[in-house]
């Protein structure tokens, strides 16, 4: 499981014009997802990123978390984070997880993450053509995946 965060001042998600995600200061998370993903891959890349210490204390040291915070947060699925850019330059998403497998671990990540930060996490729309808008703050960009975790 791979994820991209940023931090955002806000961040949007639309589907045919319909904004279905709105958030201000919070995360946006773009999610890849691969077939040996596990409940085991899933709490610990949510507990990080619920404790990732990102955020500006009030000393302006990035030193408290999304969950401190009590920030928002939007989970989009993205397969394209699994690409394999070894050969050519079409990139190759075999090791993205199919709909059948990937879809199950992307809701069990988004209720894990809403445990975890104690309130409704936003998502986009697993498959859909999704126009995402995001201001991020910092820039802060933080790439995580779980197969890097030991």
């Amino acid at each position: 499981m791979k994820a991209v965060i940023q931090r955002v001042a806000n961040a949007s998600v639309a589907i045919e014009g319909k904004k279905v995600a709105n958030i201000n200061s919070g995360l946006l998370v773009l999610l890849g997802i691969v077939n040996d993903d596990s409940q085991e891959d899933i709490k610990w890349l949510s507990n990080k990123i619920s404790n990732l210490r990102i955020f500006s204390d009030e000393g302006g040291v990035m030193n408290t978390s999304l969950l401190q915070t009590q920030g928002d947060a939007i989970v989009v699925s993205q397969f394209t984070l699994q690409a394999s850019t070894k050969k050519g330059n079409r990139p190759s998403y075999i090791k993205a997880a199919k709909p059948d497998v990937a879809i199950p671990l992307y809701e069990a990540f988004v209720t894990q993450l809403e445990t975890d930060l104690g309130k409704p996490v936003q998502t986009g729309e697993f498959g859909a053509d999704m126009k995402v808008e995001l201001l991020n703050d910092g820039p802060v960009t933080i790439i995580i995946d779980t197969k890097d975790k030991v």
